[in-house]
């Protein structure tokens, strides 16, 4: 039977990870529809990442959860049980990114100084900001034949920061599979020490989707149900859902 999958972390590293990957997502998803019908979602999308990576340590972070996983992919490798034809290509692919993020040159820079992407940013965070009348370049740029080959251009510089953030985040998901639990009254907690990401699973046919707060010492789930007319209201039945503590 078919789920809904929620992700919640519990420390602000993966909380930016997490972000970063939604917005990678809908940039990846522009692509699969001609750009004047997603721009907004595209340069919405693009102009949060640089923010991000600008704002936060994220290169710093990505590199020393990198080299975690190097030392981790070492030692496996000395296991007999282990793939080595699966492991190595992985294990080359890790200090690749590393060796790059370490660059003092960060490619993703090139957009920070990228005079049309900059005209761009300064009206699209205005409320309506990119109408004809206030961006007579964009809608120019949106009727020229190079404007869907420029899109896949300014990724280019990102490739290195999208590729460690998958990479590290498939291994975290990796760490725990999930379990079957009922929780009494919708209500559920349970010690988060070492753990920096809950998956939860619940069944698309239940009326109900979970609440979480908590950080590397605690957590708690609580289950809501929509309602017309508050928004939403706590579940006080029993609630089951499938749970993986990464």
């Amino acid at each position: 039977m078919a789920s809904i999958l929620y992700e919640h972390p519990l420390n602000e590293r993966i909380r930016c990870y997490l972000r970063l990957e939604h917005l990678f997502n809908q940039l990846n998803a522009c692509s699969d529809y001609p750009i004047k019908a997603s721009h907004q979602v595209y340069f919405n999308a693009l102009f949060a990442i640089v923010d991000m990576l600008e704002r936060n340590d994220v290169r710093g972070d990505l590199i020393k959860d990198l080299e975690k996983l190097e030392q981790n992919l070492v030692l496996w490798s000395q296991s007999p049980d282990v793939d080595v034809d699966v492991l190595e290509p992985t294990l080359r692919q890790t200090i690749s990114l590393s060796c790059h993020l370490k660059s003092n040159q960060q490619k993703w820079w090139q957009l920070k100084q990228d005079k049309f992407l900059a005209g761009l940013k300064q009206r699209f965070a205005i409320q309506g900001g990119s109408a004809c009348f206030d961006l007579p370049q964009l809608h120019f740029w949106l009727n020229q034949e190079r404007a869907q080959q420029d899109t896949k251009d300014w990724l280019t510089p990102l490739e290195h920061i999208s590729q460690s953030l998958l990479l590290i985040l498939k291994f975290i998901r990796q760490k725990s599979s999930f379990e079957q639990i009922e929780a009494p009254s919708g209500f559920y907690q349970e010690n988060g020490e070492g753990l920096s990401l809950l998956r939860i699973k619940v069944d698309d046919a239940e009326q109900y989707y979970p609440s979480v707060s908590g950080n590397r010492l605690r957590y708690s789930i609580r289950f809501m149900s929509p309602c017309a007319e508050s928004g939403k209201r706590y579940i006080s039945e029993p609630t089951r859902f499938q749970l993986a503590r990464c």
